[in-house]
């Protein structure tokens, strides 16, 4: 996730460029960048790490420029370097540029292609590819270069291209990527979030999906990727400023649970095309893969019951035998480790102190080490032998939500992979289940998009003092995860447990006051997850089911029932964790809670 401004206009537009990356740096502070249109030629200030350092080389001296365009990433695609930040040239760096938000899945191809038409590449990126096309198809009219440009992209993202040629004129265009087109007085902004010029306009239109937008100092144009106009009529926002970094949510955890279908979009992003996997982060060859004895997975928090998705996923795709454990725990045991097996570290911040020294004891012993991390350049990147990120974008609220579902697909892909080279899945099976790894973010969104009876089960059990988590199978790291969401951001007391271990202990605790949330979606055990709720509602306790849709059975036996899409059993996880998600947000929100700052909590533990 990263955050693009543009301006055209008649004022200076450099501090202005500079004040919209100010509000947008939440989405992303790896590097920045700005691309001034000084006389006939663009003029670049790029820097690494924060945005006070962009800031300092571009120092305050006034300039000429009244268009321009900025940027602020959140690195995907190539390491944290001057090189990789946006805006990104083309050929002729003095014509041509853009900024771009999101992932360009078949940017490989289109590399390969523009690289025989003898375009020079200067950066690592994905986004790259995107300036290439532009300049290969322009003929003197940039909205129709980037019209066909657009035609060739496979992905999701949001771009703004502005051209030396063009002093007043920047083009946008859209794909399942949010752009905003803010309206001033004979002045004009481009920009991924509102927030980034909401102190100059209020006055807004939003372009639709697959759409481009040509932007001049009079009004913008919109129309469809086939070339026919649209018409987006002006609306007015009524966002005070920390509401509009908020992006219109009331908190940052609410926003992030929303921003769930394009994190994991992006994490699946260009790793999945046409029921192909390529996830080059791995770093490992075939025999390596072959030989290994045994994969450990070590994390810390909501990071741990990823890994618990992780152990299911991988012993039955790829075979293997999967442990995993608490960083914590795990460093201390002494653990029988040696180089027939491998260790992967799950860390959102890649600065959890336990779960970098559970893969550096774990590289000691001669074992592979593989971390996950959302942050690049993070410390345990370089305390391991390979690397694989998430793409959530920066997480401001401390109870995880987008990074844990994006962790849980990355292991999807993950175990995919592993099963694809060690021949454990056949191919048409391994093809199967990664197009409906590629349909989970429209999933994600459809569920969240939809109405569901969370607002009236949290009033009626907001005052509750104590709740009861159940799951098996797949279920099981999926009630552990919402639990610890109502214990960090409620307060509530809250047990998770195996369905199946509730008779050895729980049970004790269940009385007509207790609601009991069962995670009851459509997997080979739901029998016997159905005997348990029925154990719980035998003691007086009230269900709370979380189940897949059509199943009207569930209906008999619990309470409440919140659906969720259909998709195959171990692929619930990211679809299940959501109501659950959003039930602890509204029980906190009514007992006058800060969810985003919840008491005693830091959002990155980097001491033990």
């Amino acid at each position: 996730m990263c955050g693009i401004i543009g301006y055209v206009g008649s004022r200076e537009c450099k501090p202005l460029l500079i004040q919209g990356l100010e509000r947008l740096e939440y989405r992303g502070y790896d590097s920045s960048g700005l691309a001034l249109l000084e006389g006939n030629g663009l003029e670049y200030v790029r820097a690494v790490g924060v945005l006070d350092n962009l800031k300092a080389r571009a120092g305050t001296n006034s300039s000429m420029a009244t268009t321009g365009v900025a940027h602020t990433r959140w690195a995907t695609h190539g390491a944290v370097t001057e090189a990789n930040a946006h805006p990104l040239a083309g050929c002729d760096p003095s014509k041509l540029s853009i900024v771009l938000n999101g992932i360009v899945e078949n940017y490989r191809e289109l590399n390969a292609s523009l690289h025989e038409d003898g375009h020079t590449f200067t950066s690592e990126t994905d986004a790259e590819v995107v300036t290439h096309l532009v300049e290969r198809h322009y003929e003197g009219d940039l909205v129709e270069a980037v019209r066909r440009a657009f035609e060739q992209l496979e992905g999701h993202f949001a771009f703004v291209v502005i051209h030396g040629d063009h002093p007043d004129l920047l083009v946008g265009a859209r794909h399942q990527v949010p752009l905003v087109v803010g309206l001033g007085d004979g002045e004009m902004f481009l920009a991924s979030n509102a927030a980034a010029f909401l102190r100059e306009t209020r006055t807004v239109q939003f372009p639709g999906d697959g759409e481009i937008v040509a932007v001049r100092p009079e009004g913008a144009l919109f129309q469809r990727v086939d070339g026919s106009p649209v018409v987006h009529e002006p609306m007015t926002l009524d966002w005070d400023d920390e509401g509009a970094e908020k992006g219109g949510f009331e908190t940052f955890m609410l926003k992030e649970i929303y921003e769930q279908p394009a994190a994991v979009a992006e994490t699946i992003g260009d790793r999945v095309r046409h029921g192909t996997l390529v996830l080059e982060g791995l770093d490992m060859s075939g025999p390596d893969v072959k030989e290994l004895r045994r994969i450990v997975l070590v994390a810390c928090g909501t990071a741990y019951h990823a890994c618990v998705v992780g152990r299911y996923v991988i012993e039955e795709w790829a075979r293997i035998p999967v442990e995993f454990d608490i960083a914590s725990e795990w460093v201390y045991r002494n653990p029988v480790i040696n180089e027939h097996d491998l260790v992967i570290g799950i860390t959102q911040s890649g600065e959890t102190r336990d779960t970098i020294e559970a893969l550096k004891l774990a590289r000691e012993k001669g074992a592979r080490t593989v971390a996950i991390t959302n942050m690049m350049g993070s410390q345990v990147t370089r305390e391991v032998d390979s690397v694989l990120y998430t793409r959530a974008g920066l997480e401001m609220g401390v109870a995880a939500s987008k990074t844990f579902t994006a962790q849980v697909a990355l292991l999807y892909l993950v175990a995919l992979k592993l099963a694809q080279i060690r021949e454990t899945l056949p191919p048409g099976e391994i093809e199967f289940i990664l197009d409906y790894v590629y349909k989970l973010p429209r999933k994600i969104e459809s569920f969240l998009e939809g109405d569901h009876p969370i607002e009236e089960i949290a009033r009626r059990y907001h005052d509750a003092h104590f709740f009861l988590y159940l799951g098996r199978h797949i279920g099981l790291p999926v009630a552990l995860e919402g639990a610890l969401k109502l214990k960090e951001i409620s307060y509530i007391p809250t047990e998770a447990y195996s369905a199946g271990e509730m008779k050895h202990g729980p049970i004790a605790l269940l009385d007509e006051e207790t609601p009991v949330v069962v995670v009851a979606t459509n997997i080979h055990v739901y029998d016997k997850i159905v005997s348990n709720i029925q154990e719980v509602r035998a003691r007086g306790a009230h269900v709370i089911a979380i189940a897949t849709d059509g199943n009207e059975d569930i209906q008999h036996h619990a309470d409440d029932v919140i659906y969720v899409p259909k998709t195959p059993a171990f692929l619930q996880v990211v679809l299940a964790i959501l109501p659950l998600q959003l039930l602890a947000y509204r029980i906190a929100r009514l007992r006058g809670l800060n969810v985003d700052q919840p008491r005693n909590l830091a959002k990155t533990v980097t001491v033990e």
